[in-house]
């Protein structure tokens, strides 16, 4: 089966194929086309993660301001992980960051969908742009709004 339809038909069987290839170093046999549109989006991925995550963390971090009477170590654990998360893959993409300052732009949109759908406020409870700084965003000790036992407990 040629590789071109072997990358339509089975897109797994097709990878392991090239990275045959690859390593054969059978280099005119490589599916160079498809090849590069995979890498180039291996990358859009990583980028795209780490919008996603910043929208999760930062709809947390409104609904954490916003709605403080329903607090819960859920949305604690998420703001943790989503902050760690953050971390490890700006730690094994140190490239992305000069990107950060455009994710927020992009996630932020995404957040406030987040908190809106979550907490059943308006959509105009919440500022038009992000009002977390990208150090504040990242910072573990950093929760908006009025203080709070649960991060006490946590601890």
């Amino acid at each position: 089966m040629p590789s071109a339809s072997l990358y339509e038909t089975d897109f797994y069987a097709w990878t392991q194929e090239q990275v045959t290839l690859l390593r054969n170093e059978q280099w005119s046999q490589i599916d160079l086309q498809n090849l590069i549109e995979e890498v180039q989006s291996l990358g859009k991925q990583q980028r795209q993660e780490l919008r996603n995550r910043l929208s999760v963390l930062i709809g947390h971090l409104l609904k954490w301001q916003y709605q403080s009477q329903r607090r819960s170590r859920s949305w604690l654990a998420t703001v943790r992980i989503q902050r760690l998360d953050i971390a490890e893959l700006l730690e094994d993409n140190p490239s992305l960051k000069p990107y950060l300052e455009e994710a927020l732009r992009k996630a932020y949109l995404k957040s406030v969908e987040l908190a809106v759908g979550e907490t059943d406020l308006p959509k105009r409870t919440f500022p038009v742009e992000c009002p977390y700084s990208l150090v504040e965003i990242v910072d573990y000790d950093f929760y908006p709004g009025e203080p709070s036992k649960l991060l006490d407990e946590s601890e």
